[in-house]
């Protein structure tokens, strides 16, 4: 079981409506037995991490994302007292983690369930400092053995020395195929400890999953040769991953791309350094974030285009319409096409 970090952010209303709440709710108790009808219940953050859980659970799982489509933003999103009452029914709930959505630490905090299995895609995906890489990393371990070996891991940090562990680090895991596949594996591992008679088709299911993310893989992978380590800018870090595993340089100021995701606002240097990168032909395509898109950000697009160099969208929830392995297909056609 993966533990979850401590959070020192409250949400306006939640600790006491859970107190409400709690009267009238009870968590879900599978049996492991499909004919009972009692479904695995997964909560995700956003819908990404729902179509993937989705994927790994199968006709075994009801799974409720609380962040669906592009109208939310999960860094500042405030949970409602129905986001509560939903979470505190779930066998398993899936979070970003690495600062990306604490909302749902939040929530686990007010709850005050310490029993629900929580997966954490950013220590899962093996990208975060110190993250687990999957379920063959604890194989031989007890649950208790675990659980004392993750307090040991944080038991001198302050909580100001754990923040520090995720500074400047890159908390769209999701972008990562690699990285997708391990936070599958580590799904498909809890759903298996949870629900100990459909093991089996857990791990079925995720080795489906995983052999079209290495499909993804191969399609980067095979890109590389159009790239040959030439520049890219983005106007969000959110594609980075991708990005590199094509093959390209971030030639973005992180300046630049910390305060767009951010809101805050970007200073005429650093705003003159990113214009500069589309004068002198230090990229050949801009990776442009639709969902935070602003003056500025519209400013960087059009000196792209006036500078012949490829814009092309890339999203950071899911499509309406898309699932994960679709929506990161599209998204290497895009490239693939504006490179051609």
């Amino acid at each position: 079981m993966r533990s979850r970090s401590s959070s020192s952010f409250l949400i306006t209303g939640i600790a006491a409506s859970s107190l409400v709440l709690a009267g009238c709710a009870t968590a879900s108790t599978p049996t492991g037995d499909a004919g009972d009808n009692a479904l695995i219940q997964i909560v995700a953050s956003t819908d990404v991490y729902g179509d993937i859980a989705s994927r790994v659970g199968g006709e075994f799982a009801e799974v409720t994302s609380i962040i669906s489509g592009s109208a939310q933003d999960p860094h500042s999103y405030e949970a409602t007292a129905q986001d509560q009452l939903t979470l505190s029914k779930a066998d398993l709930v899936i979070e970003n983690g690495g600062g990306y959505d604490p909302f749902i630490d939040s929530m686990l905090d007010a709850s005050g369930d310490k029993n629900v299995v929580v997966v954490n895609a950013s220590e899962a995906s093996g990208l975060i400092e110190g993250g687990e890489g999957g379920p063959d990393d604890h194989a031989d371990e007890t649950e208790e053995e675990h659980a004392e070996e993750e307090g040991d891991a944080h038991a001198d940090e302050t909580e100001e020395e754990h923040a520090a562990h995720i500074e400047g680090f890159n908390e769209h895991v999701w972008y990562s195929f690699h990285g997708v596949e391990k936070i599958a594996a580590e799904i498909a591992h809890e759903l298996g400890e949870i629900d100990e008679a459909n093991a089996a088709a857990y791990e079925e299911n995720y080795e489906a999953f995983a052999a079209e993310i290495a499909e993804l893989e191969e399609r980067a992978e095979s890109m590389r040769s159009l790239v040959a380590g030439q520049g890219a800018a983005v106007t969000e870090p959110v594609p980075n991953y991708l990005l590199e595993e094509i093959g390209f340089e971030n030639m973005t100021p992180s300046d630049f791309s910390e305060a767009v995701e951010e809101g805050t606002d970007v200073s005429p240097a650093v705003l003159q350094e990113t214009l500069s990168l589309f004068d002198d032909g230090s990229v050949i395509l801009l990776a442009y974030n639709e969902q935070t898109s602003g003056p500025i950000t519209e400013q960087v697009r059009t000196a792209a285009q006036d500078a012949g160099v490829a814009v092309v969208s890339l999203t950071e929830t899911l499509p309406d319409g898309e699932d994960y392995i679709s929506w990161m297909s599209g998204n290497l056609d895009a490239i693939e096409d504006a490179l051609a």
